[in-house]
């Protein structure tokens, strides 16, 4: 690459106090165009020294923030929800350009972290705490929920909009100021959604967004003024995450990886079942951590569902995000080399590769990041594309011979996210969602992505933490609870009393 060309490349870099950083980077990163291979931009990339710094202009903001009253926070909310709403199309072509996903994924993705927003827009109700009366004669007691301050969000790179929006607008409702770091595979998105925060009238250093790679990572995890984290992202790094934040003292949510599960029984329909194996397992070329995975069929109707899953399958196109397609890229050249030796692993194990993605036909540039939808039946349990989260458009077909052998293999997995069963039986899917250990349950849907006023996260290794996303968790995640007992001076109750008090 010429001179002439890298000056001409975008700069993408960090929004602190609304204003973007006019310093000089010392390393930076490549953004690419999916679809095309090519660079689009170089992001840069924060250094310890100024992640310490933007925590310090963040907590001065926390405290303002904090004190501001809960009227002047909901219009701040509102006002960012009406502008979202307003220019969703622009950030969903944003999301396309960087991470490939079709515009309409991306719109869909944008209008789910909308609802998030929406929440947070209603939260003073569920910050009013409890109030008791008499609890002892002429004493009451009371709580208050408080805001923690400085709140970290690191964000993964497969929903730029819509995780952030999981947290960020949560934490600022509840009083806290939110440094957010993007992935840096495609942080545009989030520079977008921060410049609508000042236009709401976000006082400044209540969002800052800093961009980063481990750096970062680790900068905002060590530094002490820094109350708690919110990651999305791989297992590995999501327990390292949650072990070096609560090693610091920090409260911490560390979202991690996925291997869903789809059951289904013979008495499905096997219709909408192959339906859903699609959509969940190829939408948004598979890089979502509720994708459906792994589908497990009973031996009686499995030879019926994947023909069925085949026939549908090979009716997808596969090419440009922006163009008539069904699946656009994969985000990163490594990423598609990964995904394309998952494949090429499965078939030497000995599974029955039924589609190959590798193949095409690909409808757009032949230098882009392209794998194609790709089945595999006959799946045994010790192969890498079963145990092994590929986060691409893979789904193996493991055939089982019923229900109790299907909840066991959920059940043994080492993730727990989601899983479906797809059944008419009404007392198979009570026992199911009674029994799964999963923290999210899907009976006859896809992908059982929680609506914003429940909660979001897993079980086993797929949750390092003790709280989901957004909803009542995400609200409790971003305060702290205060306990008043108060009794106002009373004459008749003068008197040393130095005895353990009494309730009365």
């Amino acid at each position: 690459m010429t001179m002439s060309e890298t000056e001409a490349l975008k700069r993408i870099t960090h929004l602190i106090g609304h204003e973007y950083w006019t310093g000089t980077a010392e390393r930076t990163a490549p953004v690419f165009n999916p679809a095309t291979g090519e660079i689009t931009g170089r992001v840069d990339l924060a250094s310890k020294e100024l992640v310490d710094e933007v925590v310090r202009r963040s907590s001065k903001a926390a405290k303002r923030w904090g004190a501001t009253s809960m009227t002047r926070r909901g219009r701040v909310l509102f006002a960012f929800r009406e502008l979202l709403n307003a220019n969703k199309e622009q950030i969903a072509e944003i999301i396309t350009a960087e991470h490939g996903k079709t515009v309409a994924d991306a719109l869909g993705e944008v209008t789910r972290g909308l609802e998030v927003v929406e929440f947070a827009c209603g939260i003073p109700h569920l910050l009013k705490g409890g109030h008791s009366e008499n609890v002892s004669t002429s004493v009451d007691s009371y709580s208050l929920l408080q805001p923690l301050g400085v709140v970290g969000v690191i964000s993964p790179f497969n929903f730029p909009a819509m995780v952030p929006m999981w947290f960020v607008p949560i934490a600022v409702a509840a009083g806290n100021a939110v440094i957010l770091k993007p992935s840096e595979k495609d942080p545009s998105a989030v520079n977008a959604i921060a410049e609508l925060w000042r236009r709401a009238g976000l006082p400044e250093d209540v969002v800052n967004v800093v961009h980063g790679d481990k750096e970062a990572v680790d900068a905002l995890l060590d530094n002490r003024e820094v109350k708690a984290i919110s990651f999305v992202g791989s297992t590995p790094i999501a327990r390292y995450v949650y072990e070096r934040g609560t090693a610091n003292g920090k409260r911490i949510q560390a979202l991690g990886g996925a291997k869903n599960h789809m059951l289904v029984l013979p008495d499905a329909d096997l219709e909408l079942a192959a339906d859903a194996a699609v959509s969940g397992g190829f939408g948004s070329a598979g890089e979502r951590c509720m994708a459906v995975s792994v589908v497990l069929a009973t031996e009686s109707i499995a030879d019926e569902l994947v023909a069925m899953i085949a026939e549908r399958v090979r009716t997808l196109k596969t090419g440009n995000g922006v163009g008539a397609n069904d699946m656009g890229p994969i985000v990163t050249e490594q990423s598609r080399d990964r995904i394309a030796g998952y494949i090429a692993a499965g078939a030497e194990a000995g599974a029955s590769l039924v589609i190959d993605g590798r193949e095409g036909p690909f409808h757009g540039d032949p230098k882009g990041f392209f794998v194609g939808p790709t089945l595999f039946d006959h799946v045994s349990t010790d192969m890498s594309i079963y145990t092994d989260e590929i986060f691409g458009p893979v789904l193996a077909v493991v055939r089982v011979s019923g229900f109790e052998e299907g909840l066991g293999l959920i059940n043994s997995n080492a993730y727990g996210n989601g899983s479906v069963i797809f059944t008419n039986d009404g007392g198979a899917a009570r026992r199911f969602e009674v029994e799964v250990q999963t923290g999210m349950v899907g009976i006859n849907v896809p992908v059982p992505v929680p609506m914003a006023y429940y909660s979001f996260g897993g079980w086993k290794d797929s949750l390092f933490g003790d709280s989901h996303a957004h909803g009542t968790e995400g609200v409790h995640f971003y305060t702290r609870s205060k306990t008043v007992t108060r009794r106002w001076p009373d004459p008749s109750a003068r008197g040393l009393q130095l005895g353990f008090p009494q309730n009365n």
